[in-house]
């Protein structure tokens, strides 16, 4: 797997949602790859950070909100 499938299917499995082969080549991946365990770590506290927000807060911070709403999409445009 290139570090560019991996970018693609990061949602994807941080969601529980691949299917175990291609979960497995996603984990021997991040396990040779440094830069991509920075970014799985990377995604993973945006993720908690976005979930300690109070949502009313991610409304009135329009970058905020437009940031949601590209990864919205992305997930669905897949």
């Amino acid at each position: 797997m290139s570090c560019q499938e991996l970018v693609e299917l990061v949602t994807d499995y941080l969601e529980g949602a691949l299917e175990p082969d291609e979960r497995a080549r996603f984990e021997e991946h991040l396990a040779e790859c440094a830069g991509c365990r920075a970014y799985l770590a990377q995604m993973r506290s945006t993720l908690r950070l976005v979930r300690a927000t109070d949502p009313a807060e991610l409304e009135r911070r329009p970058e905020v909100a437009g940031l949601m709403a590209a990864f919205r999409d992305f997930h669905r445009n897949r």
